[in-house]
């Protein structure tokens, strides 16, 4: 199975010449799962585009009624999205705009458990990511079947933080974890080639940045698992070369391959 991850990068820059280049990438991945951040929800409404362009089965957060600013996350699907739901995750002092969206899929008759979220971005602000981490971890394992006979859960997301920040070393086990006995394999560290940055200097719209390069977007696989179950085989970067000469994103996507339900 394919999945990957993905900001979009809403409606900054010439939005309207990289929706384009955005479905090819899309298309040329042909990704089973994939979980999209900065999505917007209104003009254009990307989620019901996607929907109509692709075939896919798609959810989002947060609601229409409580998206001010129309910028969601999705998860998109091959398969059909049998329940879905979201919350807003910890910012402090600002006003509630981070979520985490689950949605559970049928997946051939396998249920399949789906994280997809974007955490908080300042560059100073990895303690507020760890609690959000934290929400996501207790949520999962709340959420997750037994794990000895389960698929393992999956997040995706832009996280905003490099693989050596506390907040993911307690998501991959190099520190405390978030819940006791869980903890997730980030695919690209087992089976990327190269450091993977996803906002990177070589991408056109990441231009005299306050950033250096960075990998921060992320497909997770949830542990303890039944083996080969959710194992990465293989994965890349996508969205890195331009389309019509247009790139689609400021980030570039991951895309992931996984090991199928035995």
């Amino acid at each position: 199975m394919r999945v990957a991850t993905w900001n979009v990068w809403w409606r900054n820059g010439d939005w309207e010449a990289r929706q384009p280049a955005i479905l090819q990438a899309l298309r040329d991945i042909d990704a089973d799962i994939v979980g999209l951040q900065e999505m917007s929800s209104r003009d254009p409404d990307q989620p019901a585009w996607l929907r109509e362009e692709l075939g896919y089965h798609l959810v989002a957060s947060p609601d229409a009624d409580e998206d001010e600013h129309a910028l969601v996350n999705a998860i998109a699907s091959r398969w059909p999205i049998v329940d879905a739901v979201w919350h807003y995750l910890d910012v402090g002092d600002m006003k509630p705009h981070r979520t985490v969206l689950r949605a559970t899929i049928d997946m051939q008759g396998t249920v399949l458990q789906v994280y997809c979220t974007h955490l908080s971005h300042g560059f100073d602000q990895s303690d507020l990511r760890r609690r959000q981490l934290d929400q996501i971890a207790g949520m999962v394992a709340a959420e997750r079947g037994d794990p000895a006979t389960s698929f393992p859960p999956i997040v995706l997301g832009d996280l905003n933080a490099v693989p050596e920040s506390d907040e993911i070393r307690r998501m991959t086990g190099l520190s405390a974890p978030a819940a006791d006995g869980l903890v997730f394999t980030d695919a690209w560290a087992q089976i990327g080639n190269g450091d993977g940055a996803t906002y990177s200097a070589h991408n056109p719209y990441v231009v005299d940045s306050a950033w250096p390069e960075r990998r921060l977007d992320y497909v997770l696989v949830g542990w303890p698992r039944p083996r080969p179950q959710g194992n990465p085989v293989r994965g890349r970067l996508f969205g890195v070369g331009p389309v019509r000469g247009v790139v689609a994103s400021d980030h570039y996507g991951v895309v992931v391959e996984l090991q199928g339900p035995a």
